[in-house]
Formats: structure tokens, sequence, C-alpha cells
């Protein structure tokens, strides 16, 4: 992997982070078009690093509203806390649930299957763009969009977090795209809803990142000794594609954050479909 194809992949995760059209769908693509294997150990944690770099962003970017929101009293405090336990707590369950699912029985012909095996099929990418883009319309929609809206109780934080389980194991489901539309049909303000997805990102990305580098290292334990690649040559550009992630990230917030206020939430909708029409053509030509 050359550092040109790193810049090009994070630059890509910088800009789509905070719309919901699935960046990880974008950069797999694009990296499939560059003829990279989105399924290798060495890959998947380049994509996890890269949602890293824009996490670190988002943390940035929101920081000034989480305080005002999470961090104003004791109470304030500890309701947001449980909220987003709750949430987390029910996104790993079903997450790793329908994780366990797909590798025992959609992969079951497949030795030592792994649902990162899927990451690279433009076909089931395909499928979760139009998925999250039907979401994201019917939300557009017909979902509340006042301030003076539903409140985030622990029934819409639950909620919100079976959608966010459901996105996990699917390349091109947008994560954003799914937990904020399902905010904006349970009425809860585009602003709140917007702020509590990425609180949810932030706290989900960890444990994330850090089964990647298990992954990683059980590869590369598994590896003969002539065929292995150095451990720093695998983490270098994940670090580097980190750290332009980041970059990029802040400097694409602003006028995409401004473009997600401005209230025409299905437009991202109609953005997933088409794209999910472009994937499936790839997928159709043989890439």
């Amino acid at each position: 992997m050359t550092m040109f194809q790193i810049f090009i992949l994070a630059l890509i995760q910088g800009a789509a982070e905070l719309l919901p059209v699935s960046s990880s769908a974008h950069v797999i693509v694009a990296a499939k078009l560059m003829g990279l294997d989105p399924t290798t150990p060495g890959m998947t944690l380049l994509l996890v690093m890269l949602h890293t770099g824009t996490m670190f962003a988002v943390i940035c970017y929101f920081w000034r509203a989480w305080r005002e929101n999470f961090f104003t009293s004791t109470k304030q405090f500890w309701d947001a806390c449980k909220r987003i336990m709750i949430a987390t707590a029910l996104t790993g369950g079903v997450g790793l649930s329908l994780k366990a699912l797909l590798e025992r029985f959609a992969m079951r012909d497949v030795p030592h299957a792994e649902i990162e095996l899927l990451f690279g099929n433009l076909g089931l990418i395909s499928a979760a763009l139009a998925a999250a883009g039907l979401l994201i319309i019917l939300a557009g929609l017909i979902g509340k969009h006042s301030a003076n809206s539903t409140n985030l109780g622990i029934t819409e934080s639950a909620l919100i977090g079976i959608v966010q389980g459901l996105c996990l194991p699917f390349r091109g489901f947008s994560r954003s795209g799914a937990t904020i539309s399902t905010g904006l049909l349970l009425g809860i303000a585009r602003d709140k809803a917007e702020e509590f997805s990425f609180a949810l990102a932030v706290v989900l990305t960890p444990p994330v990142i850090a089964r990647e580098i298990l992954r990683l290292l059980k590869a590369q334990d598994l590896a003969s000794s002539g065929q292995g690649t150095h451990l720093a040559g695998l983490f270098l550009p994940s670090i580097i594609g980190m750290v332009l992630s980041f970059l990029s990230g802040l400097l694409a917030l602003r006028w995409l954050s401004n473009w997600l206020e401005k209230g025409r939430w299905q437009f991202f909708g109609y953005y997933c479909l088409v794209a999910a029409i472009f994937v499936f053509v790839l997928h159709g030509s043989g890439l």
C-alpha cells in the first residue's frame, strides 16, 4: 500500500464520515478500485483506524455541545451515561448475535469464517446502501424535526442502540444514517439525535479497534516466518491514515455539519440509492 493510496482513503473517510452515506462503503469501493483487498487484517485495521481519526475530529467538534448536554450537573451526567450504556450494551448484544449467526449459517461453507470476509462483497454493500437510503428517506419525509420534540429517554436510547447493532456487520448500512434516522422517526430533534449518535460512535470505536488489533496479531502469528510481514509495516499505514483522516475530518466537519442542519435529510437517502446502483454495477462487472 502506497502513501498516495493511504492519502486517498483517508481523504474519502474524512469527507464522508459526518454524512449518513456510509464512509466505510466509500472507502471499501475506493480500495477495490485501487486494487486493494479490504478483507485482509491490515486493511480492516486501516479502515477502523480511519474511523478513529475522524472520531477524534468529531470529539473536537462536538465537545462544546456534549459538555452542555452531558456535564452541566451530576444528574445530567449519570442520566446521559445510563442512556449511552444501555444503547451500547444493546448494540453489542445485537451486533455480536448477528455476527455469530452470519458466520455460522450464511458463511458455513467458508473455513475459519469471519464477518470481515464479507466487507469486500460489493453485492452486499449495494444492498446495505439501498436499505440505509430507504430508511433515511423515510425519516426525512415523515420524521419530526421540531425543536420541541420527544425527549431522548431510555426507550428511545434502547431502540437507537438496537438499530446501531444491526449496522455493525454490514458495510454500507450507515451507522450514523441509521441511528439519526431512528431518532428522527422517534420524534427526537435533529441536533439531539446527531449528538447522541456520535457520542455512541465514540464509545463504540475503542473495542472495535481492539478487536481488529487482536485479529491482526493473530493473523501475524499464523503466518509463516518466510511469509509474515513485520508488524511495523502493518501498523504504520494505519497510524498514518488515522492522522490524515483526523486532519481531513476537521477541515470537512463544519461544512458537512452545516449541510446536515439544513433540514434536507432525505437527500442523503437519494444519494445512497444512487450509490447502491453504482456499487451494484461494479459488482456485476466482477470487481
